[in-house]
């Protein structure tokens, strides 16, 4: 199979990557469970890849970095843990369920109102998120890069527009990894990472890195390994936001993804601008395809076929050519009503930085020959 569904999942993983996993399951322990040995030298992996993961993204330190499942869990700490009744926040239409969602959820139980910002000729303007902004606004929700086309605001404008006392949290989730992010440059106040993307790591791995003036609440609870005579949750980070057992080999994983990408982003993210930039191309030479993104270091290619619907386009590169990618709405429902692709959706191509000319031929060729029959 060519696996074009990278953005939802990374499809092939590095040997350092599938090694690191190997070594922590034939070695595995409780991190900050326990005094033995064993339990004490994961703790020092897992220090370690706090430390690795704050200095790939210009962070606030290692007892910043919160570790979560996966980026969903990381933006619903930061929101739900911060937001509250009568605040406000600002996001905008190109983000992912994961940050609508939550929103909603405050909306409708606790009064907490947002706006969305709009897209203007397919971009999202900093002025135009930053206008949304009231007096009681609290936070400015916004992805790194789309889901759904790669689009990726200017973080750094958005800041400089953005009252001092308004937080900035960053969707990682289809950025990090891909894009250059520091957290002190940018202003960003929290960044929600998804290990398992960008970072090559496996599934389970995700991670939320705060400044000094975010301070979410805990919306889980239960043991830390840290003063469990309490039976409130500790108020010192990570442990505040970290209840039960962390996953160990997944947070080893990401550690060694987050090494080759410290390594290699650069060229990487070029791999991926020109595969999509190629892929782009190929499709302006078939017969009723549109294209909805443009080309990007996230490897993410979306388009549509005038008469076929996305769904059906993605089932039959499947089960005709063995060819990965999704259809439909992606989960974020916004972003599709913006480009006027709702409810049918698109088809998404996600590009790994594996991968090159040869499969966006073959992407090509297989929806050539489906326009053809």
């Amino acid at each position: 199979m060519i696996y074009l569904d990278n953005a939802a999942t990374g499809g092939e993983k590095p040997a350092a990557v599938q090694n690191a996993v190997l070594a922590a399951m034939k070695a595995c322990a409780n991190p900050g469970r326990s005094g033995h040995a064993r339990s004490v030298a994961c703790a020092q992996r897992v220090l370690a890849c706090r430390e690795l993961l704050s200095d790939l993204f210009g962070g606030y330190g290692f007892d910043r970095v919160i570790f979560t499942k996966n980026c969903t869990e990381a933006l619903n700490i930061a929101i739900l843990g911060t937001l509250k009744a009568g605040d406000h926040a600002v996001t905008t239409c190109l983000e992912h369920n994961s940050v609508l969602r939550p929103l909603e959820y405050l909306k409708r139980t606790k009064g907490v109102r947002y706006d969305v910002a709009p897209l203007t000729d397919g971009k999202l303007l900093p002025e135009a998120i930053a206008a949304l902004v009231r007096p009681e606004t609290k936070m400015c929700c916004v992805t790194l890069a789309s889901n759904v086309t790669g689009e990726s605001p200017d973080l750094h404008a958005l800041r400089a527009l953005l009252p001092e006392r308004v937080l900035l949290v960053a969707d990682g989730a289809q950025g990090a990894g891909h894009l250059p992010v520091n957290m002190k440059e940018a202003g960003i106040d929290a960044l929600a990472v998804a290990g398992h993307k960008g970072l090559f790591a496996i599934q389970g791995a995700g991670a939320l890195l705060l400044s000094g003036r975010m301070e979410p609440q805990p919306v889980l609870f239960g043991g830390t390994g840290s003063e469990s005579f309490d039976l409130g949750m500790p108020a010192f980070l990570p442990d505040r936001l970290e209840s039960g057992t962390l996953s160990y080999p997944a947070i080893c994983s990401m550690a060694e993804g987050a090494l080759i990408v410290r390594a290699r982003r650069a060229e990487m993210a070029k791999k991926l601008l020109e595969t999509t930039a190629c892929l782009h191309v190929l499709l302006a030479r078939l017969r009723g395809w549109r294209v909805y993104s443009a080309p990007n270091a996230c490897g993410i290619a979306a388009f549509a076929h005038e008469r076929i619907p996305s769904e059906e386009v993605a089932q039959m590169l499947s089960d005709r050519f063995s060819i990965a990618v999704r259809g439909g709405l992606h989960c974020a429902p916004l972003a599709h009503r913006a480009l006027g692709t709702f409810p049918e959706g698109l088809v998404r191509a996600s590009f790994s930085p594996f991968q090159g000319r040869e499969e966006a031929d073959a992407l090509a060729r297989a929806l050539a020959r489906i326009t053809s029959s």
